[in-house]
């Protein structure tokens, strides 16, 4: 494992050991009991089942066909009730037979150590967790997740294949695919890691100043160009008339080092990942302006992905790196969960931040450093449908201030990189829920987003570089 180091951590005293002896620090000793907790809850029906479960409800739909009298009767008895009764009337032995078919493993694993990049970040949660909660190894697979310093780095090391797969932001595969800033290397969106999970945070001084409009001549930090905090930036104070370009500074800050930046007045606030967010908030250097799912509920942030070369020649191995990765958002997604979540990514080797202002990012109850304590469950989420609608609004946004020089084939380029039959396919295998469509609408800061007109929505705004 890399080592990394924490700037904000660099002047606090170094406290060695922990309650009962055997960790360096208390936060090892949580994470340790949160991650035996969690495999506990792993094992549950809820995780180890979802094959089962999926053969469980072919059944009841094949002896069932008519969906309204099907979801009456499960109500009606019960699930285990209802399997008891099928598993009566079938063969001896037959439902366990199918349901340890379902867990037969796939063919060989083409390549089985691998390297996983992650930038140190709440949004990285699924892809961190499934390490010391074992899913990785569950499939095979012997996975070092490796801490990285930002973004830039992050698509060095995939295009030079350093590592086999990586914690994007969700518009750099479709920026490395298009060669925007860099060399073009073919790449794939597996799953959205995180939906909302982001702030734009403001310095202490500015608390007289929460309307966007007063913000001309702020130095505002993202972590990367090709991001959905730059183009969630650009979109919400162009909506109240500044120009992005001209009328404040945008400026590239690794997530790591946003708040140290914000400390020392070298910005005025930044739209960033949690937690660094909430870290401003626990530094009283900052407070939270506003969730970015204020201005699009159920955005995407960042994804898991891979490039196209690895998945021709490693099929076996990404299908199974899928099912990790998915198992593991499952389990995020779940409320009771998040605390002991907290406990394990908030060590050195992962997030290296206080449990505390982890468990108010994953939890939704936060002080915002404006005196008021909130309460939004879905602050953060963990939704992994990668929906090429999805892709497609990224990519008229890129359109929109002129990262795309030309014209774009918006349809073509979603479904290239973001792989949505690959992730509902996988997630059927697991028994998941699979939603229906590709191309559902969105609303952002009120206005819909229809993906069948992203020529002319990318064209219709007043404050833009399209002319």
């Amino acid at each position: 494992m890399s080592t990394y180091f924490d700037p904000y951590d660099a002047d606090r005293p170094l406290r060695m050991g922990c309650r009962c002896g055997a960790h360096a620090t208390e936060a090892e000793h949580n994470a340790e009991t949160a991650v035996a907790e969690l495999r506990r809850r792993s094992e549950t029906e809820d995780f180890q089942s979802y094959s089962n479960e999926f053969i469980e409800a072919s059944l009841v739909k094949a002896l069932i066909p008519q969906d309204a009298l099907r979801r009456n009767f499960l109500r009606a008895v019960g699930r285990k009730t209802a399997m008891a009764a099928i598993a009566s009337v079938l063969p001896a032995g037959a439902l366990t037979s199918l349901q340890a078919m379902a867990q037969t493993k796939p063919a060989a694993l083409e390549k089985k150590d691998l390297k996983i990049g992650f930038i140190p970040i709440t949004c990285a949660t699924p892809l961190i967790m499934a390490h010391p909660l074992g899913f990785y190894r569950n499939e095979g697979l012997s996975v070092e997740v490796v801490k990285t310093a930002g973004w830039a780095l992050i698509r060095d090391k995939m295009i030079n294949k350093e590592y086999d797969a990586t914690h994007f932001l969700s518009p750099m595969p479709l920026a490395i695919s298009m060669g925007l800033g860099s060399n073009p290397v073919p790449m794939n969106v597996a799953t959205i890691q995180n939906t909302n999970g982001q702030a734009i945070t403001l310095a202490n001084k500015h608390k007289d100043k929460r309307d966007p409009k007063d913000w001309k001549g702020f130095k505002f930090a993202v972590p990367f160009e090709f991001s959905m905090h730059n183009m969630l930036l650009r979109y919400y104070v162009a909506e109240a008339g500044l120009n992005p370009d001209t009328d404040i500074q945008i400026r590239v800050v690794p997530p790591p080092e946003m708040v140290a930046n914000l400390r020392a007045g070298n910005i005025d606030g930044y739209l960033g990942p949690d937690p660094f967010n909430q870290r401003a908030v626990y530094e009283e250097i900052g407070f939270i302006h506003l969730l970015t799912k204020e201005l699009w509920n159920g955005h995407p942030c960042c994804a898991f992905g891979t490039s196209t070369e690895f998945i021709k020649q490693n099929p076996n191995t990404f299908a199974a790196l899928y099912r990790s990765v998915l198992t593991a958002a499952a389990m995020a997604r779940k409320p009771e969960n998040r605390e002991l979540i907290a406990k394990v990514i908030s060590p050195a080797q992962y997030l290296n931040q206080p449990e505390i202002v982890l468990q108010q990012v994953l939890t939704g109850k936060f002080a915002d450093g404006l005196g008021n304590v909130k309460v939004v469950p879905d602050r953060a989420d963990f939704d992994p449908i990668p929906w090429q609608s999805m892709a497609v609004w990224i990519l008229t946004q890129l359109k929109r201030w002129g990262y795309i020089k030309g014209e774009v084939n918006y349809k073509q380029m979603a479904e290239q990189v973001f792989l949505l039959t690959d992730a509902k396919k996988t997630m059927k295998q697991l028994g998941m829920p699979v939603p229906e469509g590709a191309y559902p609408k969105f609303t952002i800061m009120g206005k819909v987003f229809d993906p069948a007109k992203a020529d002319d929505y990318a064209k219709s705004f007043k404050v833009s570089k399209i002319s």
